[in-house]
């Protein structure tokens, strides 16, 4: 494993073992840390761009749908949602409601929407652990002050420009690992 930063070993490792090809970027988030960082592969192996400020589930780890908790393991980016709104931008369901400045400053999901897919059968997805249909997603959220600390109810959120500056910069398929 030449080239790999220790924060995305494990991750590697998975991919073998699923037979994953890992994508020219890759997102770790550190729950214990309340970080997102950003690496991205060149002729060295990989390497760390930029660690970002996040927020995970204010109810702990987890896969299990319903429990309102960050799920482990390898994901990817499954879709991409949000594309052309300004910043302030409110979603509901995935779909546009209107902006923070009108009248909702306690946007759960403004921003833009990283839709993430599980890619361990049996760990977070499939049954009653898949990612997908629990609707995880790396976004952001109305209020900023409480980045750094638990606070979702099981997404990843971030700061809007650093959200923006992912949402623009990473294609779908890139992959995403959350551990603790």
């Amino acid at each position: 494993m030449t080239g790999v930063p220790q924060a995305l070993a494990a991750a590697f490792r998975v991919c073998a073992r699923r037979g994953v090809v890992p994508t020219r970027h890759f997102l770790s988030v550190n729950i214990a840390r309340q970080t997102t960082s950003l690496f991205q592969r060149g002729r060295g192996g990989y390497a760390l761009c930029k660690i970002f400020r996040c927020s995970t589930s204010r109810f702990g780890v987890g896969e299990t749908t319903g429990s309102c908790m960050t799920p482990r393991g390898l994901h990817r980016i499954a879709r991409k949602i949000g594309g052309g709104w300004p910043i302030g931008a409110v979603f509901k369901s995935r779909l546009f409601m209107g902006y923070t400045w009108q009248g909702l400053p306690d946007a759960p999901i403004a921003h833009r929407i990283l839709w993430l897919e599980g890619l361990e059968p049996g760990f977070n997805r499939g049954g009653k652990v898949d990612s997908f249909r629990r609707c995880i997603y790396i976004h952001g959220a109305a209020n900023e002050t409480a980045l750094g600390r638990p606070g979702s109810r099981g997404c990843v959120h971030l700061s809007a420009t650093d959200l923006l500056s992912l949402y623009d910069n990473l294609p779908e398929g890139t992959l995403v690992w959350i551990a603790i």
